[in-house]
């Protein structure tokens, strides 16, 4: 909770950029449980008409045009749940008003990341992006690090909904990269693959494989192998629910310090 001088409550204006898709619609829900956090403004990618209602009865403006949503409603934080490219191009509109940003847009690459940081330090604001926010994951991605030096192989599994636009997931490739960037794991090379692509992708030995089907959420499980023996470590998303204590910290934190910040566990100091 954050106090203004006085001991007041001091609310975090948030604009929802993606609002009206799943992740969009329970972060708006989140948002109205929370009394330090309000929901002012909403964007999304078609006409839906001006006003979004909320799960707490109340309506808030919403909009295609991000900028002029901006500009109505005057946030200190944006949320953005979009797609990579759509994320990146809202970047510049929300730096130039000085908006803070928690983005948890998937597939975003090192020169994205690049060119956040330049415009956390030019615009003075926070912008925190999270692969994932669930801390479930948070924890996998920390043990499997912890145990990945004394390992020689390593294949990451992940499963999805069949409509998520990329693959790997966003989560799936920071574990790849945080685990094979340090060490060039083992990946045998069969003699003949008699369906192409039957190994996977790979990232420095790492096999990466994706499961994109109806029923599924977010699961992400890593194998590792050394003669003799394996051991799996696996984390199963079972409702978006479980991403909103991360997404809610982040937006209270985001605010406190200009810079950027890659990773949930970065935010909660693990």
């Amino acid at each position: 909770m954050v106090l203004a001088k006085g001991g007041t409550l001091s609310v975090i204006r948030v604009v929802v950029n993606g609002a009206t898709g799943r992740m969009g619609k329970e972060t708006l829900d989140a948002i109205c449980r929370e009394e330090d956090l309000e929901a002012v403004g909403a964007v999304c990618h078609r006409d839906r008409g001006d006003l979004l209602k909320l799960s707490d009865g109340s309506d808030i403006p919403l909009s295609t045009d991000l900028e002029s949503i901006l500009i109505m409603t005057a946030p200190s934080v944006v949320i953005d749940f979009t797609n990579a490219a759509t994320c990146m191009a809202s970047v510049p509109t929300i730096a130039k008003n000085s908006i803070n940003m928690v983005l948890g847009a998937s597939g975003l690459t090192e020169e994205n990341l690049e060119f956040l940081g330049q415009e956390a330090i030019k615009s003075s604001i926070g912008i925190v992006v999270a692969p994932n926010f669930a801390l479930g994951a948070v924890i996998l991605k920390k043990l499997a690090e912890q145990a990945a030096p004394f390992f020689d192989y390593l294949d990451i599994i992940e499963a999805h909904h069949e409509a998520k636009i990329d693959a790997p997931s966003g989560f799936a490739m920071a574990l790849a990269q945080s685990l094979g960037n340090d060490k060039e794991f083992t990946r045998n090379e069969t003699s003949k693959e008699n369906l192409e692509n039957t190994r996977g992708g790979e990232y420095n030995g790492i096999t990466i494989h994706s499961i994109r089907m109806p029923g599924r959420s977010a699961h992400h499980e890593i194998i590792m192998g050394a003669p003799g023996q394996t051991i799996s470590l696996k984390h199963d998303t079972l409702g978006r629910d479980c991403y909103m204590p991360g997404v809610v910290k982040c937006v209270r934190e985001v605010v406190k310090t200009p810079g950027l910040v890659v990773g949930l566990e970065n935010v909660l100091g693990l």
